[in-house]
Protein backbone atom coordinates (compact mmCIF):
# COMPACT_ATOMS: atom_id res chain seq x y z
CA UNK A 1 0.00 0.00 0.00
CA UNK A 2 1.23 3.32 -0.95
CA UNK A 3 2.12 5.97 2.08
CA UNK A 4 -0.93 8.39 2.89
CA UNK A 5 1.82 11.50 3.13
CA UNK A 6 5.36 11.45 2.38
CA UNK A 7 7.89 13.93 3.35
CA UNK A 8 10.95 13.88 1.27
CA UNK A 9 14.41 15.88 2.46
CA UNK A 10 12.49 19.11 3.61
CA UNK A 11 14.80 21.89 4.61
CA UNK A 12 13.89 25.34 6.26
CA UNK A 13 16.51 28.04 7.74
CA UNK A 14 15.58 30.97 9.04
CA UNK A 15 18.12 33.48 8.30
CA UNK A 16 21.76 31.74 10.11
CA UNK A 17 19.27 29.16 12.14
CA UNK A 18 18.81 26.17 10.88
CA UNK A 19 15.48 24.72 11.76
CA UNK A 20 14.88 21.88 9.73
CA UNK A 21 17.33 19.78 7.80
CA UNK A 22 16.99 16.70 5.31
CA UNK A 23 13.56 15.51 7.28
CA UNK A 24 12.36 12.28 5.47
CA UNK A 25 9.92 9.92 6.91
CA UNK A 26 6.59 8.26 5.46
CA UNK A 27 2.57 7.89 6.98
CA UNK A 28 0.64 5.11 6.28
CA UNK A 29 -3.01 5.35 6.32
CA UNK A 30 -4.81 4.74 10.26
CA UNK A 31 -1.58 5.49 11.81
CA UNK A 32 -0.80 7.04 15.30
CA UNK A 33 2.79 8.69 15.09
CA UNK A 34 4.23 10.84 17.83
CA UNK A 35 6.99 13.68 16.78
CA UNK A 36 9.16 14.69 19.87
CA UNK A 37 12.02 16.71 20.45
CA UNK A 38 13.18 19.92 23.01
CA UNK A 39 12.00 23.35 22.40
CA UNK A 40 13.28 24.53 19.61
CA UNK A 41 13.87 21.35 17.44
CA UNK A 42 11.78 22.60 14.56
CA UNK A 43 8.60 20.21 15.56
CA UNK A 44 6.09 23.05 15.09
CA UNK A 45 7.76 24.27 12.20
CA UNK A 46 7.65 20.55 10.49
CA UNK A 47 3.56 21.13 11.11
CA UNK A 48 3.62 24.81 9.74
CA UNK A 49 5.53 23.25 6.53
CA UNK A 50 2.56 20.20 6.44
CA UNK A 51 -0.24 22.37 6.89
CA UNK A 52 1.03 25.51 4.30
CA UNK A 53 1.79 28.29 6.71
CA UNK A 54 5.77 28.16 5.54
CA UNK A 55 7.24 27.19 2.73
CA UNK A 56 10.60 25.13 3.16
CA UNK A 57 13.58 26.17 0.99
CA UNK A 58 14.03 22.21 -0.36
CA UNK A 59 11.74 18.81 -0.46
CA UNK A 60 8.89 17.82 -1.10
CA UNK A 61 5.64 16.56 1.04
CA UNK A 62 3.15 14.15 -0.99
CA UNK A 63 -0.04 14.05 0.11
CA UNK A 64 -1.90 10.84 -1.73
CA UNK A 65 1.27 11.77 -4.09
CA UNK A 66 0.33 14.59 -4.65
CA UNK A 67 2.98 17.19 -3.97
CA UNK A 68 1.69 19.99 -1.79
CA UNK A 69 3.76 21.90 -1.09
CA UNK A 70 2.96 25.96 -2.57
CA UNK A 71 -0.98 25.34 -2.12
CA UNK A 72 -2.29 27.78 0.37
CA UNK A 73 -3.64 26.28 3.91
CA UNK A 74 -7.28 25.58 2.74
CA UNK A 75 -6.53 24.07 0.10
CA UNK A 76 -4.33 21.77 1.88
CA UNK A 77 -7.19 21.10 4.25
CA UNK A 78 -9.35 20.38 1.32
CA UNK A 79 -7.34 17.49 0.19
CA UNK A 80 -8.17 16.26 3.43
CA UNK A 81 -5.23 17.87 6.01
CA UNK A 82 -5.68 19.74 8.50
CA UNK A 83 -3.90 20.80 12.09
CA UNK A 84 -4.89 22.10 15.69
CA UNK A 85 -2.49 24.60 17.47
CA UNK A 86 -0.67 24.61 20.28
CA UNK A 87 -2.47 28.26 22.23
CA UNK A 88 -5.88 27.88 21.28
CA UNK A 89 -7.77 31.08 20.06
CA UNK A 90 -11.04 30.73 19.97
CA UNK A 91 -13.57 32.65 18.00
CA UNK A 92 -14.86 35.47 20.67
CA UNK A 93 -17.99 36.57 20.57
CA UNK A 94 -19.41 33.00 19.55
CA UNK A 95 -21.03 30.12 20.90
CA UNK A 96 -19.57 26.56 20.93
CA UNK A 97 -21.76 25.63 17.72
CA UNK A 98 -21.16 28.51 15.84
CA UNK A 99 -16.97 28.29 16.29
CA UNK A 100 -17.25 24.65 14.87
CA UNK A 101 -19.39 25.61 12.25
CA UNK A 102 -17.23 27.72 10.08
CA UNK A 103 -15.19 25.04 9.02
CA UNK A 104 -18.08 23.73 7.22
CA UNK A 105 -18.19 25.96 4.94
CA UNK A 106 -14.54 24.96 3.31
CA UNK A 107 -15.14 23.14 -0.09
CA UNK A 108 -14.32 19.64 1.29
CA UNK A 109 -17.26 19.20 3.88
CA UNK A 110 -19.79 21.13 1.68
CA UNK A 111 -18.75 18.25 -0.63
CA UNK A 112 -19.95 15.59 2.11
CA UNK A 113 -22.45 17.76 3.47
CA UNK A 114 -24.32 19.43 0.51
CA UNK A 115 -27.35 20.89 2.12
CA UNK A 116 -27.29 22.74 5.51
CA UNK A 117 -29.32 20.50 7.61
CA UNK A 118 -26.91 17.64 7.10
CA UNK A 119 -24.01 19.87 7.89
CA UNK A 120 -25.72 21.01 10.57
CA UNK A 121 -26.19 17.00 11.76
CA UNK A 122 -22.58 16.56 11.15
CA UNK A 123 -21.73 18.97 13.56
CA UNK A 124 -23.74 17.96 16.40
CA UNK A 125 -22.47 14.35 15.97
CA UNK A 126 -18.43 15.98 16.05
CA UNK A 127 -19.39 17.77 19.62
CA UNK A 128 -21.18 14.78 20.86
CA UNK A 129 -18.29 12.70 19.64
CA UNK A 130 -15.62 14.40 21.30
CA UNK A 131 -17.54 15.43 24.05
CA UNK A 132 -18.77 18.83 23.81
CA UNK A 133 -22.64 17.64 23.25
CA UNK A 134 -23.42 19.77 26.35
CA UNK A 135 -22.12 23.14 25.71
CA UNK A 136 -22.93 23.38 22.01
CA UNK A 137 -25.27 26.62 22.93
CA UNK A 138 -22.26 28.00 25.40
CA UNK A 139 -20.21 31.21 24.70
CA UNK A 140 -16.11 29.93 23.82
CA UNK A 141 -15.52 32.59 26.45
CA UNK A 142 -16.46 30.23 29.23
CA UNK A 143 -14.82 27.38 28.49
CA UNK A 144 -12.38 26.06 30.68
CA UNK A 145 -8.69 25.38 29.55
CA UNK A 146 -9.67 21.34 28.69
CA UNK A 147 -12.71 22.42 26.97
CA UNK A 148 -10.88 24.59 24.41
CA UNK A 149 -8.73 22.02 23.94
CA UNK A 150 -11.30 19.93 22.61
CA UNK A 151 -13.23 22.88 20.83
CA UNK A 152 -10.14 23.30 18.73
CA UNK A 153 -10.10 19.45 17.70
CA UNK A 154 -14.01 19.66 16.94
CA UNK A 155 -12.54 22.44 14.36
CA UNK A 156 -10.33 20.08 12.77
CA UNK A 157 -12.57 17.67 12.66
CA UNK A 158 -15.25 19.64 10.95
CA UNK A 159 -13.24 20.02 7.98
CA UNK A 160 -13.33 15.82 7.74
CA UNK A 161 -9.65 15.26 7.78
CA UNK A 162 -8.39 12.18 6.91
CA UNK A 163 -4.81 13.10 8.41
CA UNK A 164 -5.07 15.04 11.83
CA UNK A 165 -1.88 16.97 13.63
CA UNK A 166 -2.17 17.72 16.82
CA UNK A 167 0.23 20.13 18.46
CA UNK A 168 0.66 19.67 22.20
CA UNK A 169 -2.91 18.83 22.48
CA UNK A 170 -2.22 17.66 26.54
CA UNK A 171 -0.52 21.09 27.01
CA UNK A 172 -1.63 22.70 30.75
CA UNK A 173 -4.34 19.36 31.29
CA UNK A 174 -5.02 17.50 34.19
CA UNK A 175 -4.07 13.61 34.45
CA UNK A 176 -7.75 13.05 34.20
CA UNK A 177 -8.57 15.20 31.46
CA UNK A 178 -5.47 14.57 29.29
CA UNK A 179 -6.78 10.59 29.81
CA UNK A 180 -9.56 11.77 27.94
CA UNK A 181 -8.76 13.42 25.09
CA UNK A 182 -6.69 10.04 24.79
CA UNK A 183 -9.15 8.04 24.54
CA UNK A 184 -10.98 10.18 21.92
CA UNK A 185 -7.45 10.24 20.63
CA UNK A 186 -7.86 6.44 20.08
CA UNK A 187 -11.48 6.73 19.10
CA UNK A 188 -11.22 9.21 16.04
CA UNK A 189 -7.89 6.69 14.82
CA UNK A 190 -10.25 3.56 15.18
CA UNK A 191 -12.72 5.28 13.05
CA UNK A 192 -9.81 5.49 10.35
CA UNK A 193 -8.36 9.04 11.26
CA UNK A 194 -4.75 9.21 10.56
CA UNK A 195 -2.79 11.41 13.43
CA UNK A 196 0.71 13.22 13.79
CA UNK A 197 0.95 14.69 17.42
CA UNK A 198 3.68 16.42 18.88
CA UNK A 199 3.58 16.16 22.62
CA UNK A 200 5.89 16.87 25.31
CA UNK A 201 4.45 14.68 27.83
CA UNK A 202 6.39 11.75 27.22
CA UNK A 203 4.49 9.08 29.26
CA UNK A 204 1.16 9.79 27.90
CA UNK A 205 2.25 9.98 24.22
CA UNK A 206 4.44 6.71 24.70
CA UNK A 207 1.18 4.92 25.55
CA UNK A 208 -0.80 6.28 22.47
CA UNK A 209 1.13 6.06 19.86
CA UNK A 210 2.46 3.55 17.34
CA UNK A 211 5.30 5.09 16.01
CA UNK A 212 7.74 7.88 17.31
CA UNK A 213 9.79 10.39 15.09
CA UNK A 214 12.78 12.14 17.02
CA UNK A 215 13.92 15.39 15.63
CA UNK A 216 17.06 17.35 17.36
CA UNK A 217 18.70 20.47 16.06
CA UNK A 218 16.55 20.76 13.22
CA UNK A 219 17.63 17.25 12.22
CA UNK A 220 15.92 13.15 12.22
CA UNK A 221 17.81 11.47 14.77
CA UNK A 222 15.66 8.80 15.56
CA UNK A 223 12.11 6.96 14.83
CA UNK A 224 10.54 3.46 15.62
CA UNK A 225 8.35 2.19 18.06
CA UNK A 226 7.96 3.53 21.54
CA UNK A 227 10.05 0.84 23.48
CA UNK A 228 12.91 1.10 21.44
CA UNK A 229 13.07 5.12 20.97
CA UNK A 230 13.19 5.05 25.07
CA UNK A 231 15.71 3.07 25.08
CA UNK A 232 17.85 4.45 22.04
CA UNK A 233 21.12 6.16 23.58
CA UNK A 234 20.87 8.98 20.90
CA UNK A 235 17.43 10.08 22.33
CA UNK A 236 18.56 9.39 25.99
CA UNK A 237 21.17 11.55 25.24
CA UNK A 238 19.91 14.52 23.07
CA UNK A 239 16.69 14.97 24.35
CA UNK A 240 15.81 12.99 27.37
CA UNK A 241 18.88 13.57 29.46
CA UNK A 242 17.92 11.19 32.12
CA UNK A 243 17.32 8.05 32.90
CA UNK A 244 14.51 6.12 31.66
CA UNK A 245 13.17 4.92 34.65
CA UNK A 246 13.43 8.17 36.17
CA UNK A 247 10.84 9.41 33.78
CA UNK A 248 8.65 6.45 34.16
CA UNK A 249 8.61 5.11 30.86
CA UNK A 250 10.24 1.92 32.02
Amino acid sequence: MDPLLEVKGISKAFGGLQALRDINFTVSAGERIGIIGPNGAGKTTLFNILSGFTPPNSGMVLLDGQNILGKKPYQIVNLGLTRTWQLVKPFSGMKVIEAVSVPTFSKRYKNIYPAHPQRLKGINQILEGIGLAEKIWEEVENLNHSELRLLDISRAMATNPRILLLDEPFSGLSPKETEKISRMIIDLNEEGLTLLIIEHRLKELMKLVQRVIVIHFGEKIAEGPPECIIQDSRVIEAYLGERVSDLGLA
